[in-house]
C-alpha cells in the first residue's frame, strides 16, 4: 500500500487524504486540512489539464496527497467491478 506524508513525516494511509466534515464546504470530500474538493482535481483532468496545473492552481493540496487520493479512487472503482 502506498502512503503519503504530512508535514510532520508521520506516514499517513492513501484513504486518509480525503475527508469529509459537515462544516467544511457541507461535507463535500475534500483534501485533508485544505477546503479543496476531491472533483475538483477530477474536474481538471476530465477537462484536459494536468496535474501540475492543478496543484499550480490549488497549492495547499500536495503532490502526493493528489496521487494517492486519486490511487484510492482507482482501488475503488477496480473493486467495484470484480
Amino acid at each position: 500500500m502506498l502512503y503519503s506524508r504530512k508535514r510532520n513525516d508521520v506516514m499517513t494511509s492513501k484513504v486518509d487524504v480525503i475527508v469529509r466534515d459537515p462544516g467544511i464546504l457541507g461535507g463535500t470530500p475534500v483534501f485533508r486540512g485544505t477546503r479543496v474538493p476531491f472533483k475538483n482535481l477530477l474536474d481538471y483532468l476530465e477537462g484536459g489539464h494536468t496535474l501540475d496545473e492543478f496543484l499550480d492552481e490549488f497549492p495547499s493540496v500536495s503532490r502526493e496527497a493528489a496521487i494517492a487520493a486519486l490511487e484510492h479512487a482507482k482501488e475503488l472503482v477496480i473493486a467495484q467491478t470484480r
